[in-house]
């Protein structure tokens, strides 16, 4: 066996979903050929503790990045999911950031993980995951302000990268900052004080649907969470569709009853706002 052969076998064994218990699956003649026994392991059980070690990291980084699903769903049920879902989605990337970039697509496949509220357990992943976008997403050169002066009709502009505008059916935003400022615990006492306190967070803040548009974004390095009116939204999202401004505008206002001035003034007010928090990119290539 060349060492390019054993490599990918170990990696293999080590990246099978644990069976029961959280046993390794790979067979004892497997192991065997991998891994040589001690005086005190067998050859299974010293390839164990690496695969263990592999996806304990992998469902710890999922608990760290989702604290709101597993609020909203209860830490049985989350592990489950984290599992089920590393066993069909897993790692492809060098660095775990990315882990939970396709929960969002897998829970909607498959709600019977999602708990009592799947749409609630959906909005929530699509908001946690575009916090982590915001957090260390990717900057480009900014238009700023004197870039606006005088917007013509047919300008287009990009969003940045770390921007996402999410049209929301529970107000899952007020629901994450609460269970942020919940402690943390990850066994014992802690762990169920921990639910508790979830419990108690979600009952009071998420059972009833409500519309809400949100701009999750950065600004100084904190990440928040930027709620809009309806048309604000809109606009903001034709926009970052590559809409030029003038269609933009026509689209979201074109049967709208308000008066023209007053249609103008928020606008300004707007258009002042995203380029405060510096939202607007120069178009061209898209990141």
């Amino acid at each position: 066996m060349t060492l390019l052969e054993l490599q990918r076998r170990m990696a293999g064994a080590i990246m099978a979903p644990l069976g029961r218990a959280d046993k390794l699956t790979a067979g004892a003649e497997e192991a065997g050929a991998i891994v040589k026994p001690n005086s005190r392991l067998t050859s299974s059980e010293r390839l164990e503790i690496y695969a263990r070690s592999y996806w304990y990291r992998l469902l710890d980084s999922l608990y760290e990045d989702f604290p709101g699903l597993r609020a909203i769903i209860g830490l049985r049920v989350f592990d489950k999911l984290s599992r089920a879902y590393l066993a069909e989605r897993p790692s492809e990337s060098f660095t775990m950031r990315n882990l939970g970039s396709r929960l969002a697509e897998w829970l909607e496949a498959h709600p019977e993980y999602a708990g009592k509220n799947p749409a609630l357990a959906l909005d929530m992943v699509r908001l946690e995951w575009a916090h982590i976008v915001a957090f260390d997403g990717e900057a480009e050169p900014v238009l700023g302000p004197e870039d606006l002066l005088e917007l013509d009709t047919g300008m287009t502009f990009r969003l940045q990268p770390y921007v996402t505008l999410l049209d929301l059916r529970y107000p899952v935003d007020d629901l994450r900052l609460h269970v942020n400022d919940l402690p943390e615990g990850h066994a014992g006492a802690s762990n169920a004080v921990l639910r508790h306190k979830e419990r108690r967070v979600v009952r009071r803040y998420s059972l009833k649907p409500e519309a809400v548009f949100v701009a999750v974004h950065r600004l100084d390095d904190v990440v928040y969470y930027k709620r809009m009116d309806p048309a604000e939204f809109r606009l903001l999202e034709a926009l970052g569709a590559g809409k030029p401004v003038g269609e933009a505008i026509d689209s979201v206002f074109k049967d709208s009853a308000q008066p023209l001035d007053e249609v103008r003034g928020q606008m300004e007010e707007w258009f002042a706002s995203w380029s405060r928090n510096g939202w607007f990119c120069r178009p061209g290539k898209p990141s």
